[in-house]
């Protein structure tokens, strides 16, 4: 009689199904499970409206947070033609139009479903600041301008307003510490050195200040689940364009004719108005009142005397707490590395001097070889830098240098502690960055696209499919255990 087959039988054949569909389902379940997830973005604008000139940042996000502070990246940046925005105190309509070009390219960069979600910021500084101070009505004005043109375009316009010189500083730390990812890591921070045309700041975390003495420059951040306790101040009108603007002023108090300036180049002339010098608030008290309508302005190029020249416009002599900065303002040990940014790189780069482990005796010289060489030699050499810049490099050297040793107390060993910065990480370094991620923490974070399932659920479905597939194995192989019996007892 001819051997039934036992796998033609139909329980056989509904279990050969079912172990299929289980094998179908568990890759079906590891596809679907690790499938690559779209990520998404947020997107943030802050406009810098500077003294001397107005950038755009556009900044980008994950939805989702890391503790509670978005992972922001800088993907554009739009540098605004003409003056900052301060300079249109007489035609404010103008400080409005002068932002359009920038935000239309904006508008292009940032994706178009999310437009309506995008927050926009203009946050004005040290320029902004002065005009407030002399005519707050002009202020009023181009904010008003800026914001009815601002208001024209698709982003979730959030205002525009002036920062303190404090939350410059601050945000200027946050964006050094961020970008060199020393927050993230928990490693020793980084103080920031900020020099613009109309102030000049310097923050830092040190062991031996914990707020008590001028608890006013104190400062209190979390960030990656960390407190940090900053000291931070800001000088208004020490800027490098309003410090040479004050060096000059103490150098035409008696009202001259002519002023021979140390900080000029030899053979540099130029006749200047005494009305315009004087025309800023820093020094809108001091003009001379006899003084003719113009001056003559000469350079001599002498390095040692321009310092002297540059130290008249700092006080050190007055101080009521345990040790200070200058102008009697308390500031606690020096601590740490530090980055300087903004005018602090762009003087420095063009000097080439950015290598801050040339001894600075050797900085001081090569300074001093710059500032002696004639005019005529220096236009030639850069004939494609504007003259007004050209002619203020060897001020705004000699102003940095002072202002870092004499002014912060810097010294020869610690001045290797400071790195001058343009960018890090593609990123420009200044306080926008900062700012943009302290404004994350109030905006609401998207829920993150999630696997179908939770890891505890992908696991246990596996598991379950595994065993069940093992078990119609071995039921699979029950037709085969009689004939294996059957053999056995045959031999």
């Amino acid at each position: 009689m001819k051997e039934k087959n036992p796998w033609n039988t139909p329980v056989t054949i509904i279990i050969t199904v079912i172990g299929v569909i289980a094998i179908v389902a568990l890759v079906t379940v590891a596809v679907l499970q690790n499938r690559p997830l779209p990520q998404k973005y947020k997107y943030g604008i802050v406009l810098d409206a500077g003294s001397s000139h107005t950038a755009l940042y556009i900044y980008e996000w994950p939805a989702e947070k890391d503790n509670n502070t978005g992972r922001v990246e800088q993907t554009y940046s739009c540098k605004v033609e003409g003056p900052g925005i301060s300079s249109y105190a007489s035609a404010p309509v103008k400080a409005g139009e002068s932002l359009r070009l920038c935000m239309e390219e904006a508008k292009q960069r940032v994706p178009g479903k999310r437009h309506h979600q995008t927050p926009l910021y203009l946050g004005a500084t040290a320029g902004m600041r002065l005009l407030n101070m002399e005519n707050s009505s002009a202020s009023d004005k181009v904010f008003q301008a800026v914001e009815g043109a601002l208001q024209k375009f698709p982003f979730s316009y959030q205002g525009a307003r002036i920062l303190s010189g404090q939350e410059e500083g601050a945000f200027g730390w946050v964006t050094v510490n961020y970008l060199d990812e020393r927050l993230k890591q928990g490693l020793e921070t980084r103080g920031a050195l900020d020099l613009g045309g109309a102030s000049t700041q310097i923050s830092f975390v040190s062991d031996n200040y914990d707020g008590s003495e001028s608890p006013s420059n104190s400062v209190t951040f979390r960030l990656y689940g960390n407190d940090y306790n900053l000291y931070t101040h800001s000088f208004l009108c020490y800027g490098k364009d309003q410090a040479l603007i004050m060096t000059l002023a103490h150098q035409s108090q008696a009202g001259p004719a002519e002023v021979l300036d140390p900080c000029f180049h030899p053979g540099y002339t130029m006749t200047k108005n005494y009305s315009v010098l004087y025309d800023s608030p820093c020094v809108s008290d001091r003009k001379p009142k006899d003084a003719p309508d113009t001056f003559n302005h000469s350079g001599r190029g002498d390095f040692l005397q321009c310092q002297a020249a540059v130290k008249s416009v700092f006080n050190f002599t007055s101080c009521k707490y345990s040790r200070c900065s200058f102008n009697g303002v308390f500031q606690p040990l020096l601590q740490g590395p530090y980055g300087a940014f903004s005018a602090y790189y762009f003087v420095m780069n063009f000097l080439n001097l950015t290598d801050t482990s040339v001894p600075l005796e050797d900085v001081k010289e090569k300074l001093k070889r710059y500032c002696a060489t004639n005019w005529d030699q220096i236009t030639q050499q850069h004939p494609d830098v504007k003259l007004k810049y050209l002619a203020e490099y060897c001020f705004s050297g000699t102003y940095i240098l002072t202002l870092l040793m004499e002014g912060y107390n810097f010294t020869s060993e610690s001045y290797s502690d400071i790195k001058f910065i343009k960018k890090i990480k593609d990123s420009d370094a200044g306080w926008t960055l900062g700012y943009m991620l302290n404004l994350t923490n109030m905006i609401p974070a998207e829920a993150p696209d999630a696997p179908p399932l939770p890891p505890a659920g992908y696991v246990s479905i596996v598991s379950v499919i595994a065993v069940l597939l093992f078990i119609l194995f071995i039921v699979s192989l029950r037709p085969l255990w009689p004939r294996c019996s059957k053999q056995s007892q045959i031999v």
